[in-house]
């Protein structure tokens, strides 16, 4: 298990972030993006959620009223996959941008074929 200060990590989400082109940030209206210890005990080994409606699905109405959709990274099960910081910065960027692409409703198959799986 790779040791990183929470800072770290958080700023490794940032950087993932950062990386998202502008054109496609402006999109992401509503979305707030977590970092979290750990995920649900069912799930021990998950790295990220998304949970929310993707783009793709949403009605003329949506909006009213509706929370954020979230994005929630989980920390403790990446470090503990990765031998490195390297590692770390290299599958936090994957993750992030994993679950950004199913708020814009690409599903995981897509997201494999793209190399974000």
């Amino acid at each position: 298990m790779v040791e990183m200060s929470v800072e770290e990590f958080d700023d490794a989400v940032s950087r993932a972030l950062d990386l998202i082109p502008a054109e496609i940030q402006v999109l992401m209206d509503n979305v707030v993006v977590l970092v979290e210890a750990d995920p649900p005990a069912q799930t021990p080994d998950l790295l990220g959620v998304y949970e929310g409606i993707p783009l793709t699905e949403r009605g003329a109405d949506w909006g009213m009223g509706t929370l954020p959709d979230a994005i929630t990274i989980f920390r403790n099960p990446l470090l503990a996959m990765c031998e490195d910081e390297a590692q770390v910065i290299s599958e936090v960027r994957i993750t992030v941008l994993h679950e950004v692409g199913h708020f814009f409703g690409i599903d995981d198959a897509r997201l494999h074929e793209l190399g974000w799986g």
